[in-house]
Formats: C-alpha cells, structure tokens, sequence
C-alpha cells in the first residue's frame, strides 16, 4: 500500500464500530447518559456533532433558565473526546470494528479550555468537535457549543492522552 493510500482517510465507518461508539458514548458512560448528549454523526476525518435537549436538571442560573456552564465545560469535553476516539478508529481500519474499539481505555483528558461567549439559553444545544492533530501520544481538538438557532455559545480546546 502507498503512503498516500494510508493517509486518506476511509470515507465511512463500518455499521459496527458507530453501534459500538455510540453504545459506549451514549449509554456506558453514564456522565452522558445524565446530561441527555447524543450523537448526531462522526466521521473518519476527526469530527464529530451531538445535541443536548434542555431539561430542568441542567440549568444553572433559575431566574434566565440557561444551562449550566459545567454541562457545556463536560459535553463539550466528552464532543471532542468522541472526535478523538473516531480519528483513532480511522486510524486502525485494518483492524476489525469491535477490536478498535478497545482502543478507548487510556484515552483522558489532559487540557480544556472553555470561552464561555453568550448566555446559553435554548431549547436544545448543537455541539461540534474536530482533532486538530492527532499525534502518537496526544490528540488537540477544537470545540463549538451553539443555541438552537445556530448562535455561538461557547467555544473550546483540548488535548487528550491517546497512549
């Protein structure tokens, strides 16, 4: 196989390895079962999306009803964690599905940055995540949490420990 074959990225991800991420995004981490985050795609390139619902357990200021700016800090965290874990899978498209997704267990937070811009006040919240680079031992992402209506939110930035 060329070099140029191995760096382009595979254009879609087997059926088995999103039940499997989503299972484990959406239902196994529990942290996100509370906030309500699920997904709304991922692809190979090292982006991923996702929606919160608003919902009484998530405000943080009563008098305005927005939500909480540590359930934008955390969802925001876990968005461009889950960008990281579909790089890696791109990644290792040689492998089968449920083998790359073991590949998760040492992934950890190590850097976040969040810019809190406007209140967050919405029915629902739009999140998008992308790897910025994604290197042997550390992964940095960039970060957008938007209202409803597509307004900005918050914006962030992390690195995350892949080894």
């Amino acid at each position: 196989m060329t070099k140029q074959k191995q760096a382009e990225a595979p254009r879609e991800f087997e059926p088995e390895f999103v039940t499997g991420l989503k299972e484990i995004f959406e239902e196994k981490v529990v942290f996100n079962r509370v906030l309500g985050l699920k997904i709304t795609g991922m692809r190979p390139d090292g982006t991923a999306t996702g929606r919160i619902d608003m919902k009484q357990e998530l405000v943080g200021h009563f008098a305005y009803n927005r939500i909480h700016g540590g359930v934008i800090s955390a969802s925001l965290d876990a968005m461009a964690g889950l960008a990281v874990m579909a790089a890696i899978g791109a990644r290792h498209m040689d492998e089968p599905p449920l083998q790359r997704l073991q590949r998760f267990g040492r992934l950890g937070t190590i850097d976040l940055r969040i810019d809190y811009l406007r209140q967050a006040i919405s029915d629902h919240f739009e999140l998008s995540a992308q790897v910025v680079r994604l290197g042997s031992r550390v992964a940095s992402t960039r970060m957008e949490f938007r209202g409803a209506g597509g307004e900005l939110l918050s914006t962030g930035a992390a690195a995350y420990i892949v080894s």
